[in-house]
């Protein structure tokens, strides 16, 4: 059985795929050599010497430099490790060849609606302007279980959230287009759209960003206009359920599908293991004619030139540009560090700094050239990887995938965790531990890459179990536990 891997040979660090104890030995290049203190799964550990103030290198980049003498054999983290970023920088175009991409044919089920867009779930939702009527929504979303014609679809849902009043200039505007994306999203077979009536996000304010709609698919109700909310509600979600009942499933082109690709609660696996599965099923998605979606900002600093070098064009460069700076200086606007990221759950899972993590966390673009970059609260619409600014943060991301259009969200993680978008969250464990520790959580093991199957292998089953899934032949656990929630991006005042 393998005891650590150097991932790329210019590596001065190994990652330990299982615990490792002081005075085991290993073989290096042709050499044995003992460790000088146990080393946890997923942690690296000295290849060679390196000095004070020497690059530690992993997947064959500098993830930051040594603050003391590390010796051979020796435990390298975050007590002798610290990052080499520091604020804004300038970039150069330097363009990359991608490698060319074998076209590629494949289909799922899905539903087609009247305006050409196709779901791969056929439910109602109901989504509130204002936080005022959260639980007008959850009540209406609990008695709607009970209709008679429920059995038409695939389940009725409330998203609730605190905005729609009481912001200001782009708070606001973002908490409108947010939910006009989910409002829009073809999952969504009728959507009734929730309004309290004395927001500053009421219709009339509203409507507008929403921009055109189907009346029969999107209903509107406000409550303070009736005397039964719950009444006039029920009424219109049966409406909505008649509606979207209609609509069956048919065989459609994967050239359809638009994937998000996120990462929460990350380890020393996910660079290794779940974020190259998931940037092979990017790749193989894209040879399709799909869509992906790749966010999270804050995580790819550090390994951004990976990004803008793969541009697909000049334009597209310093769109990625604009985008990492801007959100830089989001940081800094309110006097934070930029690079104090990693979390003590990915610490604890070996991940030690920012970059270690974001040449890590990238890898979920795989090889492909980006072809958009797209703002929070945008539509994707171009084939191929596309770039969404967002943070890190796991609802308010995925979040923002879904109101970008994606079907669905394939999530690593390395240390597990329950959450789920209004689309399938899909959980892939980095590691067989998680994923048989946390089966109720996870949806594919990735961590078999380290157990002996191969990539190509996996990716091939992963692409056929996310047809599956988008075909409601499977389902993801978010859906099966009813981990179903949005989260909105603030950034200003609340009056």
């Amino acid at each position: 059985m393998k005891k650590y891997l150097q991932i790329d040979k210019n590596d001065n660090v190994a990652v330990a795929l299982h615990d490792m104890s002081k005075g085991e030995v290993f073989e290096y290049e042709g050499n044995e050599y003992t460790l000088c203190e146990d080393i946890s799964c997923g942690h690296k550990f000295a290849l060679k010497n390196i000095n004070t103030g020497e690059n530690v290198m992993k997947y064959g980049f500098a993830i930051g430099h040594a603050t003391e003498d590390i010796l051979l054999g020796t435990w390298v983290h975050t007590h002798n490790v610290k990052t080499n970023l520091e604020g804004l920088l300038e970039y150069k175009y330097e363009p990359v060849e991608v490698p060319a991409i074998e076209k590629m044919d494949a289909t799922f089920d899905g539903f087609v609606r009247e305006n050409g867009e196709v779901g791969i779930r056929n439910e109602i939702w109901i989504i509130n302007t204002v936080g005022c009527v959260n639980k007008t929504a959850e009540l209406l979303a609990k008695k709607a279980q009970e209709l008679s014609n429920i059995s038409k679809v695939d389940g009725v849902y409330c998203y609730t959230h605190p905005y729609g009043c009481s912001q200001l200039g782009d708070d606001h505007l973002n908490t409108q287009k947010i939910l006009a994306g989910l409002i829009r999203h073809p999952n969504a077979g009728g959507v009734l759209v929730l309004s309290l009536g004395c927001e500053n996000n009421n219709l009339d304010n509203f409507k507008p960003v929403l921009g055109e709609y189907d009346e029969n698919r999107v209903k509107f109700l406000v409550t303070q206009n009736v005397e039964d909310e719950i009444e006039e509600g029920l009424k219109l979600i049966s409406e909505l359920i008649d509606y979207a009942g209609g609509f069956k499933r048919v065989p459609v082109p994967a050239s359809k599908l638009k994937i998000g690709l996120k990462c929460g609660g990350s380890d020393g696996f996910s660079g290794i293991t779940a974020n190259p599965l998931l940037g092979k099923f990017s790749d193989m998605l894209c040879a399709c004619g799909g869509i992906t979606v790749l966010s999270e900002v804050p995580e790819m600093f550090g390994a951004e030139t990976i990004l803008m070098n793969r541009a697909e064009n000049e334009d597209i460069f310093e769109r990625i540009v604009s985008m990492i700076n801007n959100f830089k200086l989001y940081f800094t606007r309110y006097e934070q560090n930029i690079y104090e990221n990693p979390s003590p759950g990915n610490k604890k899972g070996g991940i030690t700094t920012l970059e270690d993590k974001s040449l890590g966390c990238t890898q979920k673009g795989g090889l492909g050239a980006v072809v958009d970059v797209l703002n929070y609260g945008e539509t994707a619409q171009k084939p191929g990887l596309n770039l969404l600014t967002g943070p890190g943060n796991d609802i308010v991301a995925c979040t923002a995938l879904a109101a970008s259009g994606v079907h669905a969200i394939l999530f690593t993680t390395g240390r597990g965790t329950p959450l789920g978008a209004p689309v399938p969250t899909v959980k892939v464990a980095t590691n067989t531990a998680l994923a048989t520790k946390k089966s109720n959580w996870i949806d594919f093991n990735a961590g078999q890459l380290v157990d002996g199957v191969s990539m190509e292998a996996m990716s091939k089953e992963f692409f056929e179990y996310v047809l599956d899934l988008a075909s409601g032949k499977a389902l993801a656990k978010n859906e099966i536990n009813g981990y179903k929630e949005i989260s909105i991006f603030k950034d200003g005042v609340t009056l």
